[in-house]
């Protein structure tokens, strides 16, 4: 894929998502709010957007929209559906770069950038004729579907293709953010559907392996136990004949 950052890509992981059902404007917005900030402090901060505990400062795309006292009287909303697109997108490219051998807490959003990809023409209901002398209101019921894409890279702060302003930009937000690990994220302490179903799976393994163990042990206690109970039952037969010996040997004469 052809990503839209124009600068040297050599030292950057990237990831991107395509043909997204939701607004290029929320998604854009979204992405030009975590734009230059560790990876950490960007997913922790889509993760407070998607539960609304946080709005999202909107500089454009703002008509008629409501001031927040979160963001100062400014406006802003929280869109939480675009938040977690992006979360999703950021984390995969957090896994590029883990693959790759970098430290994902020392990973920096150099690039985040959404667009509009393709306009799905949908045509109206049945019934609805375009001609005039028809019935309906075929303009009005007629709704285009906009698919957009997402794209994600992250780097260390310190490549060759970086500008100064986007070096001091980022400079800037880790002097104001503080250290944060992506461990400590709730992102990273989900485990994925299909992560829980291995553990079950080798949970379950594990258990059947431990019964035929399980099984021998109690085979071989009970047969101790049997031996034991073997051996008292002889000890107790020979105990009185024993004891008849000893008799007969005191009653013996000393010579």
């Amino acid at each position: 894929m052809r990503y839209s950052f124009n600068r040297d890509k050599k030292d950057l992981v990237f990831a991107y998502r395509k043909d997204i059902n939701a607004s290029f404007k929320d998604l854009s917005i979204v992405c030009s709010a975590i734009r230059y900030k560790t990876a950490a402090s960007a997913v922790k901060e889509l993760e407070e957007v998607e539960s609304g505990a946080k709005p999202v400062f909107y500089p454009r795309f703002n008509k008629g929209m409501g001031s927040r006292h979160e963001l100062l009287g400014k406006k802003g909303r929280w869109p939480k559906k675009c938040s977690k697109i992006v979360r999703n997108v950021l984390l995969s490219a957090i896994s590029n770069a883990e693959n790759k051998g970098y430290d994902p807490d020392a990973m920096v959003v150099v690039h985040a950038s959404a667009n509009k990809t393709n306009i799905v023409r949908r045509v109206a209901p049945k019934g609805i004729l375009y001609i005039s002398g028809g019935y309906g209101y075929a303009k009005q019921r007629r709704s285009d579907l906009e698919l957009a894409k997402v794209e994600i890279g992250l780097g260390t702060g310190e490549e060759q293709g970086i500008s100064k302003k986007m070096k001091a930009a980022i400079k800037l937000n880790a002097k104001n953010t503080p250290k944060q690990s992506i461990k400590d994220t709730d992102s990273k302490k989900k485990q994925s559907v299909k992560q829980q179903v291995k553990a079950i799976e080798k949970k379950a393994i594990a258990d059947i392996e431990k019964v035929p163990q399980k099984q021998d042990a109690k085979s071989d206690a009970a047969t101790a136990a049997a031996a034991k109970a073997e051996n008292l039952d002889n000890a107790k037969s020979k105990q009185p004949a024993m004891l008849e010996q000893e008799k007969q040997e005191t009653a013996l004469p000393k010579k």
